[in-house]
C-alpha cells in the first residue's frame, strides 16, 4: 500500500467539518468574532447538508454543516470530554485581543492568555455548540 507524502498535497491548509444545528449563530461566531473570511453559503441536498457555510483561514476551510435532519449533540466536556478530535488551533498575531473579542460576543474562555513554552502563548475559547478553539501566537 502506498503512503501519502506530505509534498503530494495539493492545498497548504486542510478543510474541517463542524456538523451543528445551529448553523446561524455558529456562521456568526466564526466569521463575526473569530474573523475567518466568508466564501459562501450552499446547499447540498442530496448529500443531507441543507447549508454548508464556508469560511477561511487563509488555506484551511472551516465548513459549518447544518443536516437536513436532525442528529444528536455530540459529547460535551471539551478537550477531555471524549476520544476523537476535541479542538483546533489557530495563529493569530495577539493571543489576547483574540480572546477579548470573543469574551467580548460572550464565548466562554476556557484557557486565559498563558505561556506553554516559552515565547509561544495560547487561549482557548468554546463556540455556540461547545466545540474549542485554541489560540496561538503572542
Amino acid at each position: 500500500m502506498g503512503e501519502i507524502m506530505s509534498d503530494s498535497f495539493t492545498k497548504g491548509g486542510f478543510d474541517l467539518g463542524i456538523v451543528t444545528t445551529n448553523g446561524d449563530q455558529m456562521l456568526g461566531f466564526y466569521r463575526d468574532v473569530v474573523g475567518l473570511e466568508f466564501e459562501a453559503t450552499i446547499n447540498m441536498e442530496a448529500l443531507g447538508i441543507a447549508a454548508m457555510h464556508r469560511v477561511w483561514a487563509n488555506e484551511s476551510l472551516l465548513k459549518i454543516v447544518v443536516p437536513t435532519k436532525d442528529v444528536p449533540a455530540g459529547p460535551k466536556g471539551g478537550m477531555m470530554g471524549a476520544s476523537g478530535m476535541r479542538y483546533f488551533t489557530l495563529s493569530v498575531p495577539n493571543v489576547q485581543t483574540a480572546l477579548d473579542a470573543c469574551a467580548d460576543a460572550g464565548a466562554p474562555i476556557i484557557w486565559d492568555r498563558r505561556e506553554v513554552r516559552p515565547g509561544v502563548v495560547v487561549g482557548m475559547v468554546e463556540d455556540p455548540d461547545g466545540n474549542w478553539v485554541e489560540f496561538i501566537g503572542k
